[in-house]
């Protein structure tokens, strides 16, 4: 793999600075005191803008549904423990983002110069104090929303930190990945009280997706993989089948609520017919998020078009915790998550942040 690096003669000038030849240039240097060096300025260390490239905080919409999609699975409805397990979640992905960035530093500095460390905007020791207090933060709140909340936290966190510091650029990576993310709806789970043995399967359904993505992101830089995508995209057509799957059964706590026998029911313990038309629909949105980048990707494996399929799973990721919900039989906590997708959308063009790597 060829890697460049733009030279200091390469770097465009500052806005509004001018050609240092001729006349002007000559008069400029005179005015410069012997034995001084005209200074460059340098970019501004820490402002908001560089903490928010870094911290991606338009992939922050993505948290929430988590939590909210494990309450669901569960059988339980959302409530103060949910919030917390939503907060250490927060906290937990954002731990990552920026312990990924300063892992990733020396590579970046070739590959990805304008991030917000090689870049010098922000400090790498920075970096890693946030990913530590961030950490601390997260396992903080789900130890408030209780011991099963923090028993999930813990190797939520360590699974994180191990992703970003040993499995990264390993076989092992995609899956760690994915190992994440289902553990974070299991967080959900677990604070809301309702038990993550019945979280299980809409666990394992959201870390398939996040599988998919991860091995496609692996090539963001590079392209050239049409198997990641080509993966990706059978994966989402198999995803779409199963949350729109009218057979699915109900948590416990919600089958009672099923009313089986009257007029236009589902079959016992299976989601009422207008819960499962939901889930259904959500689940188009999603394969529709998700499937045109994803075969994009696979016709042309060029950088620009894996981006964008990488960009069009995190997006997806979205629609798909609202059909989890659904598929659960909490129509409100779906439609509260579904809000989300459009609400990342008006953030991500309002800050210019349109373009979000989970790399």
């Amino acid at each position: 793999m060829s890697r460049t690096v733009a030279s200091a003669r390469d770097t465009p000038a500052p806005a509004g600075a001018r050609a240092t030849d001729g006349p002007a240039a000559s008069s400029h240097a005179a005015s410069i005191p012997a034995g001084s060096a005209p200074r460059t300025p340098r970019p501004r260390s820490g402002s908001a803008g560089a903490w928010a490239e870094l911290l991606r905080l338009p992939a922050l919409f993505t948290v929430p549904g988590d939590a909210l999609a494990g309450a669901a699975a569960a059988g339980a409805r959302p409530g103060p423990r949910t919030l917390l397990a939503i907060g250490s979640s927060l906290c937990l992905y954002e731990a990552g983002m920026a312990l990924n960035d300063w892992a990733d530093r020396a590579e970046d500095a070739v590959e990805r110069p304008h991030r917000p460390l090689p870049s010098g905007r922000i400090r790498p020791a920075a970096a890693l104090a946030a990913a530590c207090g961030l950490t601390g933060a997260g396992l903080a709140l789900a130890a408030g929303a209780g011991r099963p909340a923090l028993a999930v936290a813990a190797p939520l966190a360590a699974t994180v930190w191990a992703y970003d510091l040993a499995l990264k650029h390993t076989p092992a990576g995609p899956a760690a990945m994915a190992a994440a993310r289902g553990l974070d709806l299991l967080l959900g789970a677990a604070a809301t009280g309702g038990g993550t043995r019945a979280a299980l399967p809409s666990a394992a359904l959201l870390g398939s997706h996040t599988l998919a993505v991860t091995a496609v992101s692996r090539r963001e830089t590079t392209g050239g993989s049409v198997l990641a995508p080509l993966a990706a995209l059978a994966t989402t057509g198999a995803l779409t089948r199963l949350v729109a799957h009218r057979g699915t059964r109900l948590p416990a706590g919600r089958r009672a609520a099923a009313a089986p026998g009257l007029p236009g029911s589902s079959p016992a313990g299976s989601p009422p017919r207008a819960t499962g038309a939901l889930a259904t629909a959500l689940g188009a949105a999603y394969a529709a998020t998700a499937a045109r980048p994803y075969f994009h990707a696979t016709l042309n494996p060029s950088p620009p078009l894996t981006q964008r399929a990488v960009g069009g799973g995190i997006r997806a990721t979205i629609p798909l915790q609202a059909a989890l919900a659904a598929r659960s039989g909490a129509p409100a906590t779906s439609l509260l998550v579904a809000a989300l997708a459009p609400a990342a959308r008006m953030f991500a063009r309002r800050t210019g942040m349109r373009k979000v790597s989970i790399t």
